[in-house]
């Protein structure tokens, strides 16, 4: 290969990381953005007449229609992006997911115009659902169709860690906002995050209008005339096992992911009385950790599979599930952030970093993003929008937090279970039909 080639070919990588991976930031920014204002400034500001706890209830569950509505995205777009391509379903969510958080920007609040207020938020967290419902495996499956055989699960891994970053950008975002003096918080500050997302919009844009379809899509299901009508039920009637192995494996990875940062940020700061900015600044440090860590679990699977991987975040899950709450107990700044580190950067990343490739791998080109966007948003539905609000509601119930920890036990030994029926994919030919896995192609070189 010549050196005009070879800088070709990492030109072409690099557009396809960062393709995939921007639209991951955006959405999982968004997402987590809501997560953190409807913990700490939503409650008072659309749902004002309402006490505190009943507040922050009703601003966790509007938090859980943005999950409702993720698996009607996931079906709509997944099809889609079976029937037509990758490319036109990652530029669509990606525009979907940035209007509705912008506009959330530009909202009057319940004092300025009542009931419609929380109504128009609820509008605007089912457009972010709807696109976010697809984005993610979109995304992953970009990745995993231009990687190299052998690296599937490190090439994948970018998915996630753009969700990282995401996360990152949303708590240092409301860190900055949340240094303003309270009128002015509540005021205006607030707006400010959720208006910033429409630069993300505009690079991830400029960025996914410049890619190409994938080789895997274009070979293996155009080319040979693969393309079915309606790939998401093929997927649930040919493929049962994988898509309930999804299912399982999301009420972890998933119910935790938000159940920690979410739920955990509203407990410290609401039920503890850590201040904000010590709060968010522990949960910011483990972000920040999380990003290497996905990575390295994710190269990890490549090399003794996903479930190994995988199951070893879902035990960690059961293990931390009381020692979160001992150490954020302690109301030390040191250890919330080792709490929060052990959250993010061991339980969830060691999910989170096989994940991509392994979801990717469980189902056939022909159907792969409606099988995998399905199956997993309605896990979503089940785990991730429901942890926040119900832990919020075991707390207020009980008085105390050993039933939050139960509910995080009960998810992390769903996924045990799921995992280890679950078949292993990692030395699997993506580009085969059913009944033809059995030995990894030659790479297929990524194209952009």
């Amino acid at each position: 290969m010549t050196e005009m080639a070879r800088d070709g070919a990492r030109t072409s990588r690099l557009r396809v990381i960062l393709a995939a991976s921007i639209g991951s930031a955006l959405e999982w920014y968004d997402f987590f953005l809501y997560g953190t204002a409807a913990a700490l400034v939503f409650g008072e500001l659309f749902f004002p007449k309402s006490d505190p706890v009943v507040g922050t209830l009703l601003s966790f569950l509007t938090f859980g229609v943005g999950f409702v509505v993720r698996p009607f995205g996931g079906l709509l777009f997944g099809i889609l992006g079976d029937r037509y391509g990758r490319k036109p379903v990652l530029v669509s969510t990606l525009l979907m997911i940035g209007i509705g958080t912008t506009a959330i920007g530009f909202l009057p609040t319940y004092g300025q115009i009542g009931i419609w207020a929380p109504i128009l938020l609820v509008a605007m967290r089912v457009i972010q659902g709807l696109g976010a419902g697809a984005e993610y495996g979109g995304a992953v499956i970009y990745l995993v169709e231009n990687a190299p055989p052998k690296h599937r699960g490190f090439w994948g891994g970018f998915a996630p860690l753009g969700v990282s970053v995401g996360n990152l950008l949303a708590a240092g975002a409301f860190a900055l906002v949340t240094m303003l003096p309270r009128e002015d918080l509540m005021s205006w500050g607030w707006r400010l995050p959720f208006l910033a997302s429409f630069l993300l919009i505009v690079v991830g844009i400029f960025v996914r209008m410049r890619i190409t379809e994938t080789p895997v899509y274009t070979e293996a299901v155009v080319a040979r005339g693969k393309v079915e009508s309606n790939p998401a039920m093929e997927a649930l009637r040919r493929h049962p096992r994988n898509f309930f192995v999804v299912l399982g494996a999301r009420m972890a990875e998933n119910g935790l992911g938000y159940f920690f940062p979410v739920f955990g940020l509203s407990y410290v700061i609401t039920t503890l009385g850590v201040p904000k900015a010590e709060a968010l600044s522990a949960l910011m440090l483990a972000f920040t950790v999380e990003l290497f860590a996905i990575l390295g679990f994710a190269a990890l699977s490549d090399r003794i599979g996903r479930r190994p991987v995988y199951m070893f975040g879902a035990l960690a899950g059961v293990a931390l599930a009381f020692p979160f709450f001992w150490m954020v107990g302690t109301k030390e700044w040191i250890m919330i952030a080792l709490a929060f580190i052990l959250a993010r950067a061991v339980v969830t990343a060691a999910m989170f970093g096989p994940q991509a490739a392994y979801f990717a791998e469980l189902f056939p080109p022909q159907r792969r993003f409606a099988g995998f966007a399905f199956a997993r948003e309605l896990g979503s539905l089940l785990s991730g929008g429901p942890a926040p609000f119900v832990a919020t509601a075991l707390v207020a119930a009980y008085g105390t937090w050993w039933p939050v920890a139960c509910y995080a036990m009960f998810l992390s030994a769903c996924t045990v279970v799921a995992i280890w029926i679950g078949p292993e994919t990692y030395q699997e030919n993506i580009a085969a039909d059913e009944g033809e896995h059995a030995e990894l192609p030659t790479a297929i070189p990524a194209r952009a």
